[in-house]
């Protein structure tokens, strides 16, 4: 290999040892966890300060009311809580909340029905406005597909205890799990996410994130930190970092769960994965440099890195798919085939990361590791499928304005065959001719590459060409059907 060989690869050599480390930052939280993560004991206290439950919802007529009966069922004195409906809806879940209010407020339950004439600020901006009508010292929030245990307050508040605690965010289980193959899918990747990813960030004492819903926040650490702020889609992500560059704690509490639902098609999926792509980046950038000029460690700085950033994992994988036919095919490159592992190690070790950790995750929560090994595969191909969207979400983050909060709609199913008459949809991404046209070139590369005689990266091009004709096709091989 000559010189200018050399430096030709650099590129693409970089872009994988990209996607390689974000492999082994899921693998070494696997390993925190299992080293270090412990149950964690729920201090005695014995107050029950002014809660106010806070219920930010947009057209959500297929799920308001069970929204409101079960945020009435939470079992706190009736004296010290405050339910706040915060609608900004524009089509009838308004009316349909509308009796339900009046009478949770006949029978003594402290009910605000809180309109705005505009949705300024959106979600931040709804939960901001929330707060200039109560004088409750605790929030706890419930986006609308979330349907809260009636001991969620009691068992969560003992926490706070700690002066010094901002918010305890509980774990997210499932409504709809079995709804489909999809939601399993789903399922399998948001049960890592609770139970190992950010489980091992407490352990760690690493920087973790109110996941927006599903938890209760101090409300002196919102004001402290600097409230809520709608300059980024993931103000829940926002507001963790900077109340934990305040000095202020977050507790992730794995025996608090809330269940909420899935999204049942790919559609609302993608939508909402753009949603987090665009607001993680937007918050990676608005922080990122007070991170690394805090105090914390480098291996918390590092840890805070990789967290906010991890959707580039997206437009890094779609780069290094784009490079792998011109830099492999560099004079001087192609060589014969080398044994098998070698051919499988560069593929292995990134997906290692990911697939050991969802798969520890269900060991850990007590589910049958066997269901996760065939959920793996559909979450692995949708993983893949969104490199296209994901990729245009992260470029987003980068823009000026802010982009609006798409939201994701809500069904109200439950079980396998429920069906559900809606009028909610998700407009088309009008990404699928990208989609399509990147899987050919990937299906395309990997068969002349494998011809010429360069294997290694095949396995690579072959998933990109899977995921990204499932992505294309809207996922119609039923994984959005109920079964």
């Amino acid at each position: 290999m000559n010189l200018w060989t050399a430096l030709a690869l650099t590129p693409y050599l970089l872009l994988l040892a990209s996607m390689l480390a974000y492999s082994a930052h899921s693998l070494l939280l696997v390993i925190v966890h299992a080293r270090s993560a412990r149950r964690l004991p729920v201090p005695e206290w014995q107050e029950t300060p002014h809660v106010v439950v806070q219920l930010p919802v947009y057209n959500e007529e297929n799920v308001v009311v069970r929204l409101l009966n079960a945020a009435a069922a939470l079992d706190w004195p009736r004296d010290r809580l405050t339910i706040q409906l915060l609608d900004d809806s524009t089509d009838a879940t308004s009316a349909l909340a509308l009796p339900v209010i009046q009478q949770l407020q006949a029978d003594g339950v402290h009910v605000q029905h809180l309109r705005r004439v505009d949705r300024v600020g959106f979600k931040a901006g709804a939960l901001a406005h929330g707060l200039q009508h109560t004088d409750a010292t605790f929030c706890a929030i419930f986006d609308a597909d979330f349907v809260p245990p009636a001991d969620f307050l009691r068992r969560a508040m003992g926490h706070f205890a700690d002066p010094r605690l901002a918010a305890v965010q509980g774990r997210w289980t499932h409504l709809n799990r079995d709804w489909s193959r999809l939601t399993r899918a789903q399922a399998l990747a948001i049960d890592g996410h609770f139970a190992i990813e950010q489980e091992a960030r407490f352990a760690a004492g690493w920087c973790l994130n109110f996941n927006g819903s599903g938890g209760i926040w101090r409300r002196t650490a919102i004001e402290d930190a600097g409230g809520w702020s709608a300059d980024t889609l993931t103000e829940d992500l926002d507001l963790s970092y900077r109340a934990q560059l305040r000095g202020w704690r977050l507790v992730l509490d794995r025996d608090l769960t809330c269940p909420a639902e899935l999204p049942t098609t790919l559609a609302a999926f993608k939508a909402q994965q753009r949603r987090w792509a665009t607001g993680s980046m937007q918050t990676a950038r608005k922080l990122l440099p007070s991170i690394w000029r805090s105090d914390a460690t480098v291996p918390a700085k590092l840890a805070a890195t990789l967290h906010l950033t991890h959707y580039a994992v997206h437009p890094l994988s779609a780069a290094t798919a784009l490079a792998s036919v011109p830099c492999v095919l560099l004079p001087g490159l192609i060589a014969p085939p080398g044994p098998l592992w070698a051919v499988l190690l560069p593929f292995g070790l990134t997906v290692l990361g990911p697939t050991t950790l969802y798969l520890y995750a269900r060991r850990v929560l007590g589910l049958p590791v066997l269901a996760g090994v065939r959920d793996l595969g559909l979450l692995t191909l949708v993983g893949v499928g969104l490199t296209v969207s994901n990729t245009r979400a992260v470029l987003q983050a980068f823009q000026r304005p802010v982009l609006a909060f798409e939201r994701t709609p809500k069904l109200g199913v439950v079980r396998a065959g429920d069906v559900v008459q809606t009028r909610y949809s998700v407009a088309s991404d009008g990404l699928q001719v990208v989609e399509l046209g990147l899987a050919c070139y990937c299906l395309g590369a990997a068969i002349g590459l494998v011809w010429a005689g360069v294997y290694a990266v095949a396995p690579f091009l072959l998933l990109d060409a899977a995921g990204l004709s499932f992505a294309a096709m809207g996922g119609r091989s039923r994984a959005g059907d109920a079964q």
